[in-house]
């Protein structure tokens, strides 16, 4: 069994900016100087966040630009529209990252500190497929989130050992 769970790299073909405006272009849509800082701000870097984490980042790095509230929860619906953002619900909030781009990939999620950490299974795609072909059933993709508890949070919560402990 493979033990090397990292992610592979997926080539395309434009940027997440020119995919999104075509994306807007097919809609009817403007590509606004607003929607343009959010693109670029969103895909500089990946890392998953929720629309107010985004917003707060926005408001300390773009303070001559502001960028209203319901502009970001609209833009972020449309970028998973676009196909560019995967939204998944963790614990009552709305989690965004990157979909574009990004090979298909699942999460570890710490139920306390609600890090997601990311990982790829040939072995979990094999399962995955076998039982598709056992149910006559077309894989389009998939989305596994397995909850628990990550080493930091663990060790946390471990109490030193008492000299009580050994009666």
């Amino acid at each position: 069994m493979s033990s090397d769970f990292s992610l592979s790299t997926v080539q395309v073909a434009s940027s997440p900016q020119e995919r999104f405006a075509e994306y807007l272009q097919s809609k009817g849509k403007r590509i606004t100087q607003q929607r343009k800082i959010l693109v670029g701000h969103v895909f500089k870097r990946h890392d998953h966040f929720d629309a107010e984490e985004l917003i707060l980042n926005l408001s300390q790095q773009e303070k001559d630009r502001k960028i209203s509230r319901p502009t970001v929860y609209r833009t972020l619906n449309e970028l998973v529209d676009a196909g560019l953002l995967r939204r998944m619900t963790l614990g009552g909030r709305g989690v965004y990252e990157h979909d574009y781009g990004y090979p298909q990939h699942d999460h570890l999620h710490c139920t306390v500190c609600n890090q997601l950490i990311e990982f790829q299974s040939e072995e979990l795609k094999k399962i995955r497929d076998a039982v598709a072909r056992e149910q006559n059933f077309r894989v389009t993709g998939h989305r596994l989130i397995i909850n628990g508890i990550c080493q930091d949070c663990s060790q946390k919560h471990h109490r030193q050992q008492s000299p009580l402990d050994l009666i």
